[in-house]
């Protein structure tokens, strides 16, 4: 089938993907991530201590805040995160504490800053996969500084998009499809291909549960491909002194 998609991309086709590692001197792990034209700058601090409800049990705690630039957007958007974006940072510091084991990290809070440059759909997911890394850069810090003996990540993570448009199941949505999209979907998934989050939501009429299996095929495959570009930056790392 032809593609009719606003960007000449096939249906299983990602978006053009950039990660670049140590983009700030400050926390202790910081990555840029570009789906096409969306950017999002992850950035990982660890400090002791956890909430005080957590005081005392010997485990660590993992958090996000997620915010939208105001020039990420047309028109300048607002500071404030609202409603979407305190719903957007629960599900990152939800999904990546999946892949953390909170006892390894002793009482410490990593807090992980996604602060979006650059909107064109798929901020969360964004956020997620470029979180995960930030996360390991972090972790790799404190056990080469003997802080810990070993890394408290328990698995690979990314997350990854999918839309439902004119009928057509897709891989990564622009702008242009997410706004016009019947169902939206998302998708956190571990390098052994399990399902760490589902979201999925009709926009009008209900779906099908074969246009379901669909686009969760589709996110798997973009999922490998996501895995594969955390590799390569993790790779191209610069070894610490």
């Amino acid at each position: 089938m032809a593609s009719t998609r606003p960007d000449g991309r096939r249906p299983d086709e990602l978006r053009p993907v950039r990660i670049l590692t140590g983009v700030q001197k400050d926390p202790a792990g910081s990555v840029q991530i570009e789906l096409g034209q969306t950017k999002v700058l992850c950035a990982a601090s660890i400090s002791d201590g956890v909430p005080g409800w957590m005081k005392g049990k010997g485990r660590g705690w993992l958090t996000a805040e997620y915010a939208m630039l105001p020039g990420a957007v047309p028109n300048r958007g607002a500071r404030a995160p609202g409603g979407r974006g305190t719903e957007i940072q629960r599900l990152i510091g939800r999904a990546l504490r999946a892949a953390v084991d909170l006892a390894a990290l002793g009482e410490r809070t990593l807090t992980l800053d996604c602060d979006v440059l650059q909107a064109d759909a798929g901020t969360r997911v964004a956020s997620i996969t470029g979180g995960w890394l930030a996360a390991r850069l972090a972790f790799d810090r404190l056990v080469h500084d003997h802080q810990l003996a070993r890394t408290p990540l328990t698995r690979q993570l990314v997350a990854i998009s999918c839309a439902l448009v004119d009928g057509q199941a897709v891989l990564d949505p622009c702008y242009d499809e997410d706004h016009r999209a019947q169902v939206d979907a998302n998708f956190v998934l571990d390098d052994q291909g399990r399902l760490v989050e589902v979201q999925a939501t009709a926009e009008g009429q209900p779906f099908e549960r074969a246009q379901l299996d669909a686009m969760l095929e589709l996110a798997a495959q973009g999922a490998r491909r996501l895995l594969e570009a955390q590799q390569a930056a993790l790779a191209a790392v610069q070894p610490q002194k």
